[in-house]
C-alpha cells in the first residue's frame, strides 16, 4: 500500500494549478467562441462548473475517489473541468489502488466519449482520431500517477530502512557501551579489590594493635606501601584502556594466566594470610582460554577471605584435568559470632566472577558448609 503522500509546498500547489488551468484553457479554446455566439447559457455554465471543479480539486487527497468521479463526469459537459479532472485522476493514480483506478478510468473514458459527441465543433470525420487522443491522454495520466506513487513508496521504504538502521545502530552502540562499562567495572574490581583490602586490613592492624614491635610495624608498613604501589600501577593500566588518544591502538598489557596463581598465593602469604594450598594441577598446562578466569577466581576467593575472615586459616585447592575440567575451591571459617569485620563491600565481586565463569562455559557456587564459607568454581578444560 502506498504511504500517505508528502505535504505539498506552496509552489507545489501553484504549478499543479497552473498545469490544470493550461489544460482547461486548451480544451475550452475551440468551444467557447461557439458557446458565446450560439448558446451563451452554456458558456456561463461551462465557466461556473469549471470554477467549481477547480475549488473541489483541493480536496482530492482527502476524498480521492469522489473528487475524481465528480470532476471527470463534469468534464463530459464542461470543457473547463478538463484540467481539474486530469489532476484528480493523476492524484488518484498515485495511490496505486486498482479497485479505485479502474472504475474512475471507465467513468473518465465514458465522459470523454460524451464530450466528443456533444461538442458541436468536433469534426465528425476525425471522431476516431479524437477518441484515440483522449484514450492516450487518460493512459498517460494514469501511468504518470502510477510512476509517481511507486517512487513515493520507494522513497518511503528507503527512509524507513534508514531510520530503522539508525535505530538499530544506536541500540547496538548502547548495548556495546553498557557491556564495555560492565567489563571495565569488573576489571577494576578484579585488579584493585585485593590490593585495597590488603591496605585496609594492615592499616587497621596498625590502628588498633598497640602490642606491635618496631620490626612488625615496619614490615606491615612495607606491605601497605607495596600494595598501594601495585594498586596504582594496575589502576593506570586499566585507565589507559579508556584514554581516547593515539594510544588506543597500542596492544593491551599481558593478561594474567593460570601460571600466575603461584605468585598470587605467595603474595597473599607474604601479606600475612594463613593459607594452605593444594595445587594438584600443573598450572602451566591449563589452557589460556580458561587461565585468566582461573586466576581471577583464586584472586577473588582469597580477597574475600582476607576481608571477611582475617587471620583465619584459608584453604585453596585446585584439582581436575582435561577429562573432568578445572575445579577451584576456596574455603575459610566464618568469623567469630558469624560477623565479618566492618569493611565496605561492593557486592560485585562474586557477580562479576559468575559472569566470567559463565562466559568460559563454567559455573560458580558458594555456600556456607559446616561453619565454613566455600567458594567453588568449575571451568571446562578447553584446549
Amino acid at each position: 500500500m502506498t504511504p500517505p503522500p508528502p505535504p505539498l509546498s506552496l509552489w507545489g500547489h501553484v504549478w499543479r494549478t497552473l498545469v490544470a488551468v493550461a489544460i482547461s484553457a486548451v480544451a475550452w479554446s475551440a468551444l467557447f467562441p461557439w458557446q458565446w455566439e450560439n448558446a451563451r447559457w452554456w458558456w456561463w455554465l461551462d465557466l461556473l462548473v469549471g470554477l467549481a471543479c477547480f475549488i473541489l480539486v483541493f480536496w482530492r487527497r482527502r476524498f480521492p475517489v469522489t473528487v475524481a468521479l465528480v470532476t471527470n463526469v463534469a468534464s463530459a459537459f464542461a470543457s473547463t473541468a478538463g484540467g481539474p479532472a486530469t489532476l484528480a485522476l493523476f492524484s488518484l493514480s498515485t495511490r496505486r489502488q486498482w479497485r479505485e483506478i479502474v472504475p474512475v478510468s471507465i467513468a473518465t473514458l465514458v465522459s470523454a466519449f460524451v464530450f466528443v459527441v456533444v461538442d458541436p465543433t468536433t469534426d465528425r470525420g476525425l471522431w476516431l482520431l479524437n477518441v484515440g487522443f483522449v484514450i492516450t491522454i487518460i493512459g498517460f495520466t494514469i501511468g504518470w500517477g502510477l510512476y509517481v506513487g511507486s517512487r513515493r513508496e520507494l522513497m518511503a521504504t528507503l527512509q524507513e530502512r534508514a531510520e530503522r538502521a539508525e535505530a538499530e545502530q544506536a541500540a547496538r552502540v548502547s548495548q556495546a557501551r553498557t557491556a564495555e562499562r560492565a567489563r571495565i567495572a569488573r576489571e577494576m574490581h578484579d585488579v584493585l579489590a585485593h590490593r585495597i583490602s590488603m591496605v585496609t586490613m594492615h592499616a587497621g592492624a596498625l590502628t588498633f594493635r598497640e602490642d606491635l614491635g618496631a620490626e612488625e610495624i615496619r614490615r606491615t608498613a612495607g606491605i601497605i606501601e607495596q600494595s598501594s604501589r601495585l594498586a596504582l600501577v594496575e589502576l593506570r593500566e586499566v585507565l589507559g584502556v579508556l584514554r581516547d588518544d593515539v594510544g588506543d591502538g597500542a596492544p593491551e598489557p599481558p593478561q594474567p594466566t593460570a601460571a600466575g596463581i603461584d605468585g598470587l598465593v605467595e603474595h597473599f602469604r607474604a601479606s600475612g594470610m594463613n593459607l594452605d594450598s593444594n595445587l594438584s594441577v600443573d598450572l602451566s598446562t591449563v589452557p589460556e582460554s580458561i587461565g585468566r578466569t582461573a586466576f581471577r577466581a583464586v584472586q577473588e576467593g582469597l580477597t574475600n577471605a582476607s576481608k571477611h575472615a582475617p587471620h583465619a586459616r584459608v584453604a585453596l585447592a585446585i584439582t581436575g584435568g582435561p577429562d573432568d575440567g578445572l575445579v577451584i575451591e576456596v574455603s575459610n571459617p566464618l568469623p567469630a559470632g558469624g560477623r565479618a569485620p566492618d569493611l565496605p563491600a561492593s557486592g560485585l565481586g562474586l557477580v562479576g566472577l559468575a559472569e566470567r565463569a559463565e562466559l568460559a562455559g563454567g559455573r560458580l557456587h558458594h555456600a556456607v558448609v559446616a561453619g565454613h564459607h566455600v567458594l567453588r568454581v568449575w571451568l571446562p578444560w578447553i584446549a
